[in-house]
């Protein structure tokens, strides 16, 4: 099946016509208007340096219902003892530049490319996109995750740690915030063994495009978010 090349004009396939791995489309950019429009239809850019801008539309699609979170008795421990102190956007470049320079370090590469890093600051400062930050007693960055939100749906893009269980801590705080928003679901993408051990599961395309157009009737958080003191 041939994957679309997009013109300028706002506008993706459907999403039945991705290839078996997602790939739907190629090109365009990275605008606002376009990655807001990408997301309401369950599409998202991902690629490497050097590559076109690549979209894609998975099926199966892993997701994170916020009350389905596994918490370990380690982990539960560590939020008892509050650690970590966790905020949300406070540091939201640290926390995208950290989440590349993390996999880049590993050897894992990073789709998190300059263009990239500057699109979803954008977003931040148009108060689409969020990060959460878990922080040290001394001050310091531990970890973080950052993504978008439209409606009642988190779409999460990328998490990072310094210290042990930091990024963990952080999707805990983001999973209770968004409970008490009555936020539908957290797109996690592509399946992970370490999303799936945190209580993330794969729903088919069709389903998750369900939830997402339900989540969508509600207004959209734009603005920055706050952890509830």
């Amino acid at each position: 099946m041939p994957v679309y090349i997009l013109s300028d004009n706002i506008t993706f396939p459907p999403v039945h016509l991705a290839e078996e791995e997602g790939l739907l489309a190629i090109g365009g950019d990275l605008s606002r208007k376009r990655l807001l429009h990408a997301y309401s239809q369950g599409i998202f850019p991902w690629y490497a340096q050097g590559e076109p801008i690549l979209w894609w539309s998975p099926d199966p699609r892993l997701v994170l219902f916020p009350s389905e979170i596994k918490i370990s008795r380690s982990l539960n421990k560590i939020l008892r003892r509050q650690i970590f102190h966790v905020t949300m956007d406070t540091a939201f470049e640290q926390v995208i530049t950290a989440c590349a320079h993390v996999r880049k370090m590993n050897n894992e590469g990073t789709w998190l490319v300059d263009e990239m890093i500057q699109a979803y600051c954008e977003l931040h400062r148009a108060g689409y996109a969020h990060s959460v930050e878990a922080w040290c007693e001394d001050g310091s960055l531990a970890g973080g995750l950052y993504g978008v939100s439209l409606g009642r749906c988190f779409f999460g893009e990328s998490m990072f740690m310094r210290k042990s269980n930091a990024s963990k801590v952080a999707l805990v705080g983001l999973t209770r915030y968004l409970a008490k928003r009555e936020f539908q679901l957290i797109d996690c993408q592509v399946t992970t063994n370490h999303m799936q051990s945190l209580g993330a599961r794969e729903i088919s395309r069709r389903k998750f495009l369900s939830y997402l157009d339900e989540a969508l009737q509600a207004p959209t958080l734009v603005g920055s978010w706050k952890m509830e003191s």
